[in-house]
């Protein structure tokens, strides 16, 4: 099992997400549902897998009324973390392929995308699911837009991984460098990559076909 250690206390999702019935396929949706109308009904799906969800793999948490396991599927992975105690889902984190990419760089980049219960924000959950995926070889890249708190993320992260940011138009990557201004950090071409365990930036651009 392999062993996440979490930065911060456990105290006992920002409705952004819409489970549709494709076995806990879930998909963005930045809507209006509360963390429960969000989170429940993709619990309710795990417990219905029965032997199947027993048979996920495990993450260790190192805290004992949490459980953390994951999936892969479509070359996807899942990560779902449950309160025991409170026998409840209390978030997720997904790591999404990106269809501006081209078919090159799916194979390495995977953008996470996270939904925790507001009493779990900000207890280093999202942090460790994504030190996880990094230490597994995953590149990380952001999304078109990203809260001030996954900003915030991912600054924390690129002190203890290579970063760089990225333009992304026409499924082609182009380097802008380790930092970049406030104009193109604006821009929605504009990506932030985190690199994983075993990657270096001229491997990344050589992988890639970055520019």
């Amino acid at each position: 099992m392999t062993s996440l250690t979490l930065p911060f206390p456990f105290l006992p999702l920002l409705p952004c997400w819409r489970f549709r019935p494709a076995e806990l396929r879930i998909d963005v949706d930045p809507g209006r549902a509360s963390p429960e109308d969000t989170l429940l009904p993709v619990h309710q799906r795990m417990r219905a897998m029965h032997d199947r969800l027993q048979e996920m793999p495990g993450l260790g948490l190192g805290a004992p009324d949490l459980r953390a396991r994951f999936r892969e599927a479509d070359g996807e992975l899942y990560v779902y973390i449950e309160d025991l105690r409170r026998d409840m889902l209390v978030g997720y984190t997904v790591f999404n392929r990106l269809i501006e990419l081209s078919r090159r760089a799916d194979r390495h980049i995977r953008a996470p995308h996270s939904q925790y219960h507001p009493a779990w924000q900000r207890h280093g959950l999202a942090s460790a699911v994504y030190r996880w995926a990094l230490d597994r070889g995953t590149c990380l890249m952001s999304g078109a837009r990203q809260s001030p708190g996954a900003h915030a993320l991912w600054q924390r992260l690129s002190r203890h991984y290579e970063a760089g940011f990225a333009d992304l138009r026409c499924k082609q990557l182009n380097y802008l460098g380790r930092e970049v201004g406030g104009a193109t950090l604006d821009s929605l071409h504009t990506r932030m990559f985190l690199l994983g365990e075993g990657w270096t930036l001229e491997r990344f651009r050589c992988e890639t076909q970055m520019g």
